[in-house]
């Protein structure tokens, strides 16, 4: 790793991390709600900004990482995410803390993913995928921990079988994933408790 060719982290470390981990703690408590996450961040391509700040703050040498198959054939990201991060990257995704996705139209099936056991489910992946759009006006209805009543949310672009394979993810609970949605400047959680109405 040529360290002198890696990208700039967070201009503030502590400021930009503490910052985003606010946006992403507020994201996954009112699941479907879109935040704001601006970001100076310029990881190497096709690692979003915003998915970048994710990292950041997430992972860490504690931490392994999975990469999804267009993150992981470009050498630069893994480089630029294991200087600033010092996470450990994995080829499983069953054993990943953290997965991150640059082409949500080539996502493995959720349960290739680790689910966690009942005992520990906090051994489970956070997934953050990358989309091009976050609708909170259309998309399947929401319910639960988080949600006043009900909402919506529709990211995109996202495999056909993606919400099929939500619910069954939430049929788990307290196992499964958590689902973290990076667009250009704003994100959006979808937490394993999260209720998906069946039809939508």
């Amino acid at each position: 790793m040529a360290v002198a060719a890696i990208a700039a982290g967070f201009a503030d470390p502590v400021f930009d991390a503490q910052k985003a981990f606010r946006t992403v703690m507020d994201a996954m408590a009112h699941p479907g709600r879109v935040y704001e996450l601006e970001t100076a961040l310029a990881p190497p391509a096709p690692l979003s900004p915003v998915a970048a700040a994710v990292l950041l703050t997430l992972a860490d040498f504690e931490t392994t990482l999975w990469l999804g198959e267009t993150l992981a054939k470009t050498t630069a990201v893994a480089d630029w995410l294991r200087f600033h991060t010092g996470t450990v990257l994995t080829d499983d995704p069953g054993e990943a803390t953290f997965a991150a996705i640059a082409d949500p139209m080539r996502l493995p099936p959720l349960g290739a993913f680790a689910q966690g056991t009942l005992d520990y489910p906090d051994r489970s992946t956070t997934l953050i995928l990358q989309v091009e759009s976050l609708d909170p006006s259309a998309g399947p209805t929401l319910s639960g921990p988080g949600i006043d009543g009900s909402t919506n949310l529709l990211p995109a672009p996202l495999p056909e079988a993606f919400w099929l394979e939500a619910r069954r993810n939430a049929d788990l609970f307290p196992r499964g994933i958590d689902v973290l949605f990076a667009a250009p400047g704003r994100i959006a959680a979808l937490p394993r408790s999260t209720r998906i109405a069946e039809g939508d």
